[in-house]
């Protein structure tokens, strides 16, 4: 192979972009140079955000052409239309998953492997962070390596890796410190994560019922969204995953709504039938919900705090699992902590727990929701509320099935 050719961040965005489209949206590869604009300034995806004009994308492409890095073709439809395609995989001799690899670390520069494993999910199914290692090692392994990985700095939680095709800005580099691999709760597998929260919730069961059984009442936004999920299900079923004490459920419930809640935790279930026991709560798993017994589907399913201790990696699954039930046009409700941060804790209302809280990307959960094909999707950010001893930003998003 002939040395590897070195990109500008001009050169690495264009090339990025053509790669990621070439594999999400292939009836529409290759791009016009419109559609290469678009793809290079989207704000999704792409760190940093960057607003190239016509011209610049126009410039980099010849030059990537005159570098046999890109092909600039001709496409009938109806009239000629320029177009442009990349060969950057061709050059580097790529395999399927060192290819979604490249892509993403030319769009997102460093990062570690759980977040490459979540933002390829789009580009190719790695089945877990280990085969994300094993595949950049391989690029390491080349004789002209592909990747590097970086030392850890403080305040990290894994080491990150970078694409060598060109420079890296050193800041950031630098800003990625602030980043996070989400996926360190799994450290010691899934089934012994969830052990450690059942085990946790059914411990603080009715601490934590005597907590939350009015926090609505101070909570007018999270009363909002809750009363446009009460008009949605027009009569139709609802489920609430993740229902803990049963306090949103039994809101639904008292407005009219045929609201089920499913737990992980058995005391956090019997919790709830004890303080509502008119309403219907049931011990499960979200990421295995079935169907209501009285409709082919429920009319929405919310998920309220019941993903916060999912690694990123899980989301994907988890999504799909909570979207396929839903009728078509039923809505899909997370509440979430936003940020970049996993929080351990080991005591919680006078009990000893052993919880790790994943706080999550607004714009990794949107692209999920969209992946997972959802649609209108609205999603809010609120900051935290000191009356309540909140230390974190809260998200919570709307999304339907396609009607």
């Amino acid at each position: 192979m002939s040395d590897l050719p070195v990109l500008d961040a001009e050169d690495q965005r264009v090339l990025g972009s053509l790669l990621e489209k070439q594999a999400t949206v292939p009836a529409s590869y290759p791009l016009t140079a419109n559609a290469l604009r678009t793809a290079c300034n989207q704000t999704s995806n792409r760190d940093p955000v960057v607003d190239y004009d016509q011209a610049t994308v126009e410039r980099v492409a010849r030059s990537l052409r005159d570098r046999e890095l890109l092909r600039i073709v001709w496409v009938d439809t109806g009239r000629r239309t320029l177009k442009y395609h990349q060969t950057l995989d061709e050059r580097l001799g790529l395999e399927p998953d060192e290819r979604a690899l490249i892509t993403v670390l030319l769009l997102r520069g460093a990062q570690a492997p759980g977040e490459l494993r979540t933002r390829t999910e789009r580009l190719h199914k790695f089945d877990d962070r280990t085969d994300v290692e094993a595949c950049l090692r391989r690029m390491a392994a080349r004789p002209q390596p592909l990747v590097r990985e970086l030392e850890r700095r403080a305040g990290q939680h894994d080491r990150r890796w970078i694409h060598l095709l060109g420079p890296v800005p050193e800041e950031e580099a630098v800003a990625a410190v602030e980043s996070v691999d989400r996926d360190t709760v799994l450290a010691d597998g899934t089934e012994a994560r969830d052990a450690r929260v059942r085990s946790s919730y059914d411990a603080v069961a009715a601490a934590y019922a005597d907590q939350l059984l009015d926090e609505l009442d101070g909570l007018p936004f999270e009363r909002w969204l809750l009363d446009r999920v009460v008009a949605q299900a027009n009569g139709l079923p609802v489920v609430e995953v993740g229902s803990g004490p049963g306090h949103i459920t039994a809101y639904l419930a008292e407005y009219g709504v045929d609201a089920v809640g499913v737990d992980i935790s058995p005391e956090m279930v019997a919790e709830a039938r004890r303080r509502f026991p008119d309403r219907t709560f049931e011990v499960g798993d979200l990421r295995r919900l079935g169907r209501p017994p009285t409709s082919s589907g429920w009319a929405a399913v919310l998920a309220w705090y019941s993903l916060i201790h999912l690694a990123a990696s899980e989301l994907p699954d988890a999504i799909a699992a909570l979207t396929r039930p839903l009728d078509p046009g039923g809505w899909l409700v997370l509440a979430l902590h936003a940020g970049a941060e996993v929080r351990h804790v080991e005591e919680f209302l006078g009990h000893e727990v052993d919880l790790d809280y994943v706080l999550h990307d607004p714009t990794q959960i949107v692209n999920i929701l969209e992946s997972a094909g959802l649609v209108n999707i609205e999603w809010y950010l609120r900051g935290p509320l000191p009356t309540r001893s909140e230390t974190t930003r809260r998200l919570y998003v709307i999304a339907h099935t396609p009607s």
